[in-house]
């Protein structure tokens, strides 16, 4: 289902053409900003609901020698998985998965920045600081201090390009069905709708997530490494 489906469909199901509408303050907002708000609300609360791979991505970043922060990328939601590459790009190169600990822990483990070798630990730090300014940006510390310019690799949870921006998504090619029912719900609050319509829509949107649970928490991770992660049992 591309946007522009999508789009049809929500006016089609709500019977509302959701006409541009003004604003308290004078302002307008038209029917592509109502309707791609609705749309933005039910990817959020899916993304946020199941751990499909297509919201994970990696990258890699060098760490500094002495430097226990490294400063997580500006798309980034949350940890899969952090490691520490030793002689990156050659054949003796060796991965380290580095272990999530609270920042209490590492500070009480590795008080100073003398404290330093091949990190273990890592934990979420805190927003970063640009000059005197405290950004939207989060930073990880590690333990103990890295003792070289190591490389890490880092996977992790982001949102995806939005279906209202990149015109399809996987969650619209793969499972629209949950992605069009979330928007149903979104769109009949908005409205005001019937309760009866609202719970029906609320109800479709319920049993796709059901569906799409089994897919992206059971069935896409049945073999997965770590046992530690969420896993759904596949019936």
């Amino acid at each position: 289902m591309t946007y522009t489906e999508l789009v049809a469909s929500i006016q089609s199901y709500t019977e509302n053409e959701f006409p541009d509408i003004t604003l308290s303050d004078g302002s307008t907002e038209t029917t592509a900003e109502q309707i791609n708000r609705f749309i933005q609300q039910a990817e959020q609360r899916i993304y946020n609901s199941v751990q499909f791979p297509s919201i994970r991505k990696n990258m890699t970043g060098n760490l500094q020698s002495g430097n226990k922060y490294l400063q997580a990328p500006t798309d980034f939601l949350a940890v899969y998985s952090l490691a520490v590459i030793e002689n990156y790009g050659l054949a003796t190169e060796k991965y380290t998965f580095l272990l999530n600990k609270d920042v209490n822990f590492i500070r009480e483990s590795y008080p100073t920045p003398a404290d330093t070798g091949l990190p273990a630990y890592y934990a979420l730090f805190g927003p970063a600081i640009s000059g005197s300014t405290i950004t939207n940006e989060l930073t990880f510390i590690l333990g103990p201090t890295p003792d070289s310019a190591y490389t890490a690799e880092l996977h992790f949870y982001y949102y995806p390009e939005s279906i209202t921006t990149a015109g399809s998504s996987w969650l619209g090619d793969n499972f629209d069905s949950v992605l069009l029912y979330g928007s149903l719900v979104e769109a009949y609050t908005f409205m005001k709708g019937e309760t009866d319509l609202i719970n029906l829509y609320d109800g479709k949107y319920k049993e796709a997530m059901v569906l799409a649970k089994r897919l992206g928490d059971g069935m896409e991770r049945q073999d997965a490494y770590r046992s530690g992660q969420y896993r759904q049992p596949v019936t």
